[in-house]
């Protein structure tokens, strides 16, 4: 029994490529805004390096958009299995850097 021609993914593929672009996006901005703020509200530069590490998983999640996408498309053409959990737990300690620093900067606070 043919299959016949592999169905186009349809839209959800590329709802879940902007999805992942805007977290990227926000995790980096908001790093960088709050590596700044914190950086000259407390004058001491080690409280922005948890802010630091968010927009860094944020900038290399924004990289890696193009990649997780063509992995997507191939999973569901059933080329290739799609294993995503390297981008889930990068999102992941970009969160937990960002809620870090916000602890570490609301208590260091005077």
């Amino acid at each position: 029994m043919n299959a016949g021609p592999p169905r186009p993914a349809g839209l959800h593929v590329e709802r879940t490529l902007l999805a992942w672009i805007r977290t990227a996006t926000a995790l980096a901005a908001g790093g960088l805004g709050a590596a700044g703020i914190a950086g000259r509200h407390t004058g001491n530069g080690l409280i922005a390096i948890p802010f630091v590490l968010a927009a860094l998983c944020g900038a290399v999640l924004l990289a890696r958009s193009g990649v997780r996408h063509r992995r997507v498309q191939s999973a569901l053409r059933g080329e290739v299995p799609l294993d995503d959990q390297a981008d889930a737990t990068l999102a992941w300690l970009g969160v937990a850097a960002l809620a870090t620093g916000a602890l570490v900067f609301v208590l260091s606070s005077p």
